[in-house]
């Protein structure tokens, strides 16, 4: 039986690089890094207020940007997304498309990391 989603992973040619812009330019407070396999790939954890976690790891079967960042897209909830994507503007992170409405759910913005994953802003109606 399912119980429940338990952790997102994200494979990268350069977890650390990535793992650094989650960090610095969007905000996710990273609480967890460890090495793991026989090549010293690494692990880096985020903490998402006891939801299921993000983690970022060197993968080696990832090369260059993702051609299919539409495929498999991370939503990250915020309290107010005006002021959330006015920081990631200033970031310099890559917006892809400015702030949306869906109905009966909320609002939504979506933004690009620097290997072509897509992520998003969501503010929750309330």
């Amino acid at each position: 039986m399912v119980k429940g989603q338990e952790s997102v992973l994200i494979g990268s040619s350069n977890a650390k690089k990535l793992a650094s812009f989650y960090e610095k330019r969007v905000g996710l407070k990273r609480t967890f890094e460890a090495e793991m396999g026989e090549k010293g790939e690494h692990l880096y954890g985020f903490d998402a207020k006891g939801r299921s976690c993000i983690y970022i790891i060197d993968h080696s079967k990832v090369k260059g940007k993702n051609k299919n960042p539409e495929r498999f897209i991370l939503n990250l909830e915020v309290d107010t997304i005006e002021k959330e994507v006015k920081k990631l503007l200033k970031n310099k992170v890559k917006l892809i498309q400015k702030i949306y409405h869906v109905e009966d759910y909320g609002k939504i913005a979506t933004f690009e990391d620097p290997e072509g994953n897509y992520f998003q802003l969501v503010q929750v109606k309330a």
